[in-house]
């Protein structure tokens, strides 16, 4: 918007923004004078006008591409949340369209597992978004109370490790448990200022800390094990703890990462993920920076 306006007829104006000759032109934002032309320079006045004009437009541009993104993260989070357990898969339950999402249906079903599905195939929109709001590239993904669990793998690996079950709200699940016994004295809390002190500690005691099921002589499962030969094909001088001797720590740690399974690999103290982002990590050659 531009307005003229006589200086002698609005002295205090004049007076205001401290024009001292006539014509002067005075750019405003917010009430403040962003730039000042004094004198009748066509050449600058015009040039000053199509600057301002190109940063507008790209402000405006900026907000409408906003806007679909904006849009598209809230559908995520609806569909997310379609169900405390929400698979994301090619297909639905009934006629799974690949072979990944067929398994992690059967396991949820052999788990007795309720669960809400969403089928990517259906919505391109959702299936490229989801990959970037999820910093997941692959189907299936499946989500329990809002939260990534992940991809077969790391589903497959929970039901048999048996714990799958257990992150899921009872109310979920198609079996009922059997009562419990009321007259067993309740568990008391662990000291969770205590637990995170523990946690910190051994985060801190190596550069690289690796928290596995078993040893790096004898690892207790698959994805330990092949974590393992990753870190020792790239070299790399890491300290392990075993989750499987201490059940505070297993079960505390992953609520300290927001990580829901293991091996869990730490750099510096921070986390950098399980087997799938570290492998991805090294085939990418990225791994290193992360050393350095």
């Amino acid at each position: 918007m531009n307005k003229e306006v006589e200086a002698e007829k609005v002295a205090e104006v004049a007076e205001h923004f401290q024009v001292s000759s006539v014509p002067t032109f005075l750019f405003l934002k917010g009430g403040k004078v962003i730039h000042k032309i004094e004198g009748a320079f066509g050449s600058q006045l015009t040039e000053q006008v199509a600057k301002l004009s190109s940063s507008v437009a790209a402000a405006e541009t900026k907000r409408e591409s906003a806007a679909p993104k904006n849009n598209l993260n809230d559908r995520l989070e609806k569909l997310i949340n379609l169900g405390t357990v929400t698979l994301f898969m090619k297909g639905s339950p009934s006629s799974p369209q690949c072979g990944f999402s067929r398994k992690i249906v059967d396991i949820l079903n052999e788990q007795g597992i309720k669960f809400e599905s969403f089928n990517i195939f259906e919505d391109e929109e959702v299936r490229n978004g989801l990959k970037e709001y999820s910093n997941w590239p692959t189907y299936p993904q499946l989500y329990i109370a809002g939260k990534l669990v992940g991809g077969l793998d790391i589903v497959k690996e929970l039901a048999e490790e048996g714990e799958l079950k257990g992150m899921v709200p009872a109310t979920t699940t198609k079996t009922t448990s059997a009562p419990s016994n009321t007259s067993a004295a309740p568990k008391p809390a662990a000291d969770s200022k205590e637990l995170k002190e523990r946690i910190e500690h051994l985060l801190n005691s190596s550069k690289v800390m690796l928290f596995m099921k078993g040893t790096p002589e004898t690892p207790q499962c698959g994805f330990s094990r092949k974590i393992v030969d990753l870190l020792n094909g790239q070299e790399v001088k890491f300290n392990t703890f075993n989750i499987l001797v201490d059940e505070e720590i297993r079960t505390g740690l992953k609520e300290y990462s927001n990580w829901p399974t293991y091996p869990q690999l730490y750099v510096n103290a921070k986390l950098v993920g399980g087997l799938d982002i570290v492998k991805e990590l090294i085939e990418e050659g990225e791994f290193a920076d992360l050393l350095a």
